[in-house]
């Protein structure tokens, strides 16, 4: 498969406008202090150039693949009320910005996802702005869902509904009416237009909600007859397999994952301020937590597990630190399981310094570049993990096995293998030191990653003892 290069790749996710502002980019305005607390419709002017400045900071860590939150013109911060598809916003440095990030980031081996958000668009797109100041007149009537006319956009009474079809009902985001030829057509020039310039794939914004098979398989079809190799990953909270059968996307954000992994390592000490796919998330004890992992594991075949785009957090939800209510060490729990997940781990900009904040509560705040603000250790330790990833096949390539181990409460190991050796995952959730006993020539396993150093005995089975919260990473190459 041509997406093949995802299994190998660690994601690092970047919203333009929070990441760095570079200083060379004309705006003719204001922009937020970059260091005050976000607001709803504030732009802090982070830019395209700021990100290529700071590629190194992407190369220090061994990330290999930069999704971006959307790129295109847009009067939102967020960039997701898009009013020109063709054009990237100028307050991110424009298509020139776009294409010598592309040339810069490629040449370190970075490959470049950008955002599409084909199910609505803005009010200020231009084939809806005509039908607004034209009615039923204008030859874009059928581009949307339009009830009657005039068109009510703005200044909307209070409980007044909008008389056109728009995103969850909110009027600034009218829907596509995907099914009409030209709408069609457009989104797929679009799609080519992009993969064209030297994008390497899209993460497509609520993909499910443009409910048409033969939409996205056509979609698929163009996409990947400009790039073979590009990568088509769905935004998708749920179980995806009507989406992942080969003929629509390579693969979904695994929201699922998260879900468990935070409702297990953060517990009771969880603090979430969203639902996960319309579903509360709860604290989970480690029966349910495996049965949540295997049932996951269960959805896909391993080859299709592969190439998940495994996130921890993202623009949509609350960061790390705080989901995990402060503890560091649960947090470290989480990070190292879903490390050692099948799938591509996506890291959301910060979150690799400790980066705190709710979701519209500081998960969208200015990136520190004043690194006497980072937390070295946990930065340490995704770079370690990170070039783990990159480094050992079987995490690539390899099959995935929860382990029991008898005489243990909550403590979680699982082994990642292939031809090419064995890793070995060992988490103890338990606030208690645990006697880890396996049926494992001792001798032929190194400690590679640990929570403090666990000697290993050279001789007869595995043994060691994990402290309260700590964590091991083993190896036994072939």
């Amino acid at each position: 498969m041509g997406h093949d290069w995802v299994r190998r790749t660690v994601f690092y996710q970047i919203f333009p406008d929070r990441f760095r502002r570079s200083g060379r980019v004309r705006s003719g305005g204001e922009f937020e202090e970059w260091d005050a607390p976000e607001t709803p419709h504030g732009f802090k002017g982070g830019d395209l150039p700021g990100v290529e400045d700071r590629l190194d900071h992407l190369a220090d860590l061994g990330v290999n693949a930069i999704y971006f939150t959307p790129v295109f013109k847009s009067t939102a911060n967020h960039r997701y009320h898009t009013f020109d598809y063709l054009e990237v916003d100028p307050i991110l440095g424009g298509d020139a910005a776009l294409k010598s990030l592309l040339h810069a980031a490629h040449a370190r081996g970075l490959r470049v996802v950008l955002d599409g958000v084909f199910n609505h668009c803005s009010r200020g797109f231009f084939q809806f702005n005509h039908l607004l100041e034209n009615g039923a007149a204008s030859p874009y009537r059928d581009w949307f869902h339009a009830g009657s006319f005039p068109l009510k956009a703005y200044n909307l009474a209070p409980g007044e509904e909008p008389n056109y079809g728009c995103w969850w009902g909110l009027p600034a985001l009218p829907k596509f009416n995907t099914a009409h030829p030209e709408v069609r057509r457009f989104i797929f020039d679009v799609a080519r237009r992009w993969l064209e310039f030297g994008i390497d794939g899209w993460r497509l914004d609520v993909p499910t909600e443009i409910d048409d098979d033969a939409f996205w398989r056509e979609f698929r079809r163009i996409c990947k007859g400009v790039n073979p190799d590009c990568y088509l990953v769905g935004e998708i909270w749920t179980d995806a397999r009507r989406w992942l059968r080969g003929d629509m996307f390579d693969g979904v954000m695994n929201y699922l994952l998260p879900a468990a992994v935070m409702g297990y390592f953060a517990g009771e000490k969880m603090r979430v301020s969203i639902s996960y796919g319309g579903r509360a998330l709860a604290p989970l004890g480690e029966a349910a937590f495996r049965g949540e992992i295997r049932r996951i594991l269960d959805l896909y075949p391993l080859s299709v597990a592969l190439s998940q785009m495994n996130i921890m957090t993202s623009h949509d939800t609350d960061r790390m630190r705080d989901a995990y209510g402060g503890d560091e060490r649960l947090l470290r729990l989480g990070l190292v399981f879903t490390m050692a997940f099948p799938g591509a781990p996506n890291v959301y900009y910060g979150e690799e310094v400790g980066l705190e904040g709710l979701f519209n509560h500081g998960a969208r705040q200015g990136m520190p570049w004043d690194e006497g603000r980072w937390d070295r250790g946990l930065l340490d330790l995704y770079r370690k993990l990170i070039r783990l990833r990159r480094t050992r096949p079987a995490l690539a390539d390899g099959e995935f096995e929860l382990l029991d181990i008898p005489g243990t409460k909550d403590l979680i190991a699982c082994r990642r293998w292939d031809g090419s050796g064995e890793l070995l995952f060992l988490l103890n959730r338990a606030a208690g030191t645990q006697c880890v006993q396996l049926d494992r020539v001792a001798g032929s396993f190194r400690e590679l990653i640990a929570s403090n150093e666990h000697p290993l005995s050279p001789e007869g089975g595995l043994s060691l003892e994990l402290e309260p919260f700590g964590y091991a990473v083993l190896e036994a190459p072939v």
